[in-house]
């Protein structure tokens, strides 16, 4: 049966529920009572008692609907749902079944006459009903309740059953039963449109409006199903976004803030890309809505508007282009103003620095105003981080607090960015942070540093068991944000700090993705690069720029040293490798974290040859980076990475003892790829010109000419150590292309490279005779072009 059909078997009669009764009792006090977490209540007398048993054998045994909405009735008028315990609940629930409000909605909207009652009275008895089955977590994700989504949504979204049938909204396979809900019907008015009051006189309905109570029914129904795990998609995937938002243009008080709240949560999280990228109309209509909304609002409303409004920001990067709301953030930020310059509450001014946090995330400091504001919006985030983490040890920081500091370090990051560039040529009357003056930049960075103090302070009191803290984590990026650009400041500090850095970067690399509460955080947050899965290895990404700049200094370089750290930038490469040579195709991209991991490494391979020669974690790092290199040297887009590898693996292997024995397979298979490598930076002039950088190193040459200089003078010190690489040299055709070029072109680019050159071509022909004897007949013979220049090389081969 596909459609409901209300007429009482016994005496033929059109049963006309009283709709509000059941709503109240069942759906809202249901609801109640699981908030409340209510096992029992209050329990029901003997009477109640034997009412309930006598109902609940009719419904388990109704013969058709009318017999059905007799026992509910008088269920709900007897037995309130305060007092009903979870499993008599369960049994009304299943013996209803969801079949029957399904029905009930269909009907109404195919406005067939065979029922008996009134769309109104369907309409409002099918919702009721939804709404209090849907209490129920199990009955809120059975598949028959989820097909009538797209029916309440057109409900709420039209305000009118007419509407809703006339349109046609919902697909035939999306709504109860399969049938033809969608159908248009022509509308007519006949006795089934009468309602009945409870004296048995007439009342015509108005079948075109949805009421107040309705609309909270279906809003409880869609709310029960977004609080579900995997709700948002449900709601996402059947339309909810254009709807609701069609309901806040709607602007009726109660449904308004209802569709604003539920959006909010569609919002937020991982389905928040998804809705912006499937209906960016809707939603950037919507924000611009907001905005203005919050412009034109009171002191005290515009409060509680920047809440709401940090929900509609879209991710970053999405809906930058759009200069209508380029033009609404500019006047949102104009409205904040004279908030940050009043004396505030610390919720007033969390909520203002929270979403001035998000505005810097969505456009930067090039809408925010006047420097001296932008040094006012630094200078209050500072403040509040000060007075929130100076607290003595063992003082839990409230959630509302987390989330304002976790702003404020939003706040301070990008200041960061803009205050160490700050001097460079801007603008006459620029609105940024890059026009401060050098005085105004002093200031920011004073204040910066007084903050990121605190920041150390805070993290030194950081107990091991908190280190699944989302809080402690945003606090940790927050302070590495400020170590990437500044370590020389706090000195002291920074160092005494470094165990509990490094603690904490190893504690997550090792855990992994098994921290729930980290890994839904990050799903959260509006920062474009969080958007990824948790892995584990972010806290070390974050840190690893700061790790570069101490390691190349002494005092934290010991300290380092002691904790360990090799161990760790060697345990992330490996894992970063793997989970990078999975990829493929348009895939397969640049980590620059795997870089900075080996410019690290990098400074302990020079700076440390004892610790290189006895620590086994270099001999697990040489055995990566023979598995590693030759396949990167045939990965054009990983050059500068594959520039990394081969510096790394022939810093190394130049502090070798030397030996006149057999090279290893392994240690041969990685000097074969870094030879190959080398070979590809330079190519022939033209004609009698200098030697030009190759066209597969062009693109790279910036970052990565560094690097190849640094292998060929790490080239050299290997063939001293290991002589039989010269060997390998000659055979690997390195030595034959060098020649070629330097003896076809007149120069080299830069004076250095030459010097590099030379250097490497001496200590070749110094353990190799064959090789002397080659370079000193080409010089000989042709005059030897670049060769000619190199005076210690010439002198090595007798010419």
């Amino acid at each position: 049966m596909g459609e409901f059909t209300g007429c009482c078997a016994a005496c033929g009669r059109a049963v006309t529920p009283r709709l509000p009764v059941a709503r109240v009792t069942m759906a809202d006090r249901a609801a109640e009572e699981e908030e409340q977490g209510v096992a029992g209540g209050r329990s029901l007398n003997e009477a109640q008692r034997q009412v309930l048993d006598r109902c609940l054998h009719a419904l388990r045994h109704a013969k058709n609907d009318s017999q059905t909405l007799a026992a509910l009735l008088l269920i709900t008028r007897l037995c309130p749902a305060s007092q009903l315990d979870k499993p008599t609940m369960r049994s009304i629930f299943e013996a209803v079944g969801l079949n029957l409000p399904a029905r009930l909605l269909v009907t109404a909207i195919r406005d067939t006459e065979g029922s008996g009652l009134p769309r109104y009275e369907l309409l409002s008895l099918g919702t009721a009903l939804l709404a209090a089955l849907s209490t129920d977590p199990d009955m809120a994700s059975h598949p028959q309740l989820l097909t009538t989504i797209p029916l309440l949504l057109g409900l709420l979204a039209d305000g009118s059953v007419l509407n809703l049938r006339n349109r046609g909204s919902v697909s035939p396979e999306d709504h109860p039963r399969g049938k033809g809900v969608g159908e248009r019907t022509e509308t007519r008015k006949s006795d089934g449109d009468e309602g009945r009051d409870a004296d048995g006189s007439s009342a015509v309905q108005d079948t075109s409006k949805l009421d107040e109570a309705m609309a909270a029914d279906c809003f409880l129904v869609l709310t029960a199903v977004c609080g579900l795990p995997r709700g948002t998609e449900q709601l996402l995937n059947r339309g909810a976004v254009p709807a609701l938002c069609r309901v806040v243009e709607q602007n009726q008080a109660l449904n308004h803030q209802r569709a604003l709240s539920l959006l909010g949560s569609l919002l937020s999280g991982k389905t928040k890309e998804k809705a912006w990228s499937k209906h960016p109309a809707e939603l950037l209509s919507l924000l611009l809505r907001l905005s203005k909304d919050l412009c034109r609002s009171s002191d005290l409303t515009r409060f509680q508007m920047c809440a709401q409004l940090v929900q509609f920001l879209p991710p970053a990067g999405v809906g930058s282009k759009s200069e209508e709301l380029k033009e609404a953030i500019s006047f949102v930020w104009a409205a904040l103003r004279p908030m940050l310059q009043a004396k505030l509450t610390p919720k007033q001014i969390g909520l203002v620095l929270v979403l001035s946090a998000c505005l810097l995330d969505l456009y930067g400091w090039e809408s925010v105003g006047p420097p001296k504001f932008c040094c006012l919006l630094v200078n209050r985030a500072c403040v509040e981080v000060r007075m929130g983490l100076e607290e003595p040890p063992g003082n839990d920081l409230s959630p509302e607090l987390q989330h304002t500091l976790t702003g404020c370090y939003r706040i301070m990051e990008a200041a960061m960015e803009q205050a160490c560039t700050a001097g460079d040529a801007a603008p006459p009357h620029s609105s940024s942070l890059n026009a401060l003056s050098l005085q105004q930049s002093r200031q920011v960075l004073g204040v910066l540093q007084e903050a990121f103090s605190a920041i150390m302070f805070h993290l030194q009191q950081v107990d091991p068991s908190r280190f699944s803290d989302p809080f402690v984590f945003a606090t940790f990026r927050a302070l590495c944000s400020w170590l990437a650009e500044e370590t020389s400041c706090l000195k002291e500090e920074v160092t005494g700090l470094l165990p509990f850095l490094i603690g904490y970067a190893r504690y997550h690399l090792q855990e992994g993705t098994f921290e729930k509460s980290l890994s839904d955080w990050m799903a959260r947050v509006s920062v474009s690069e969080e958007r990824e899965a948790w892995t584990g290895g972010e806290p070390l990404r974050y840190l690893l720029p700061a790790l570069c700049h101490l390691s190349a200094e002494d005092a934290p370089r010991k300290v380092l040293l002691s904790l360990e750290t090799p161990v760790l930038l060697v345990n992330f490469l490996t894992r970063a490798w793997t989970s990078l040579r999975g990829r493929s195709g348009s895939a397969l991209t640049r980590d620059p974290s795997m870089e900075t991991a080996c410019s690290a490494l990098l400074n302990f391979a020079v700076a440390e040859p004892e610790s290189v020669r006895k620590n086994p974690c270099f001999r697990t790092l040489e055995a990566h980076l023979s598995e590693a290199l030759p396949v990167l040297v045939h990965k054009p887009r990983l050059l500068v990475l594959a520039a990394n590898y081969c510096t790394l693996g022939l810093m190394i292997g130049r502090l070798k003892t030397p030996t006149a024995g057999t090279e290893e397979a392994a240690q041969r298979c990685f000097f074969s790829a870094a030879l190959r490598f080398l070979r590809g930076a330079l190519c022939s002039g033209s004609g009698s010109g200098p030697v030009q950088v190759s066209v597969s190193w062009e693109k790279s040459w910036e970052e990565a000419a560094e690097l190849w200089r640094l292998s060929l003078q790490a080239l050299g010190g290997c063939v001293r150590a290991q002589p039989w690489i010269t060997g390998l040299i000659r055979d690997e055709g390195w030595l034959k292309h060098i020649v070629g070029v330097l003896m076809e072109s007149s120069s080299l680019p830069e004076r250095y490279t030459e010097e590099v050159l030379e250097e490497v071509l001496c200590a070749v022909v110094e353990h190799h005779p064959d090789c002397q004897q080659e370079i000193r007949e080409v010089i000989r013979s042709n005059g030897g072009g670049a060769l000619s220049r190199m005076k210690n090389l010439k002198k090595l081969v007798g010419v």
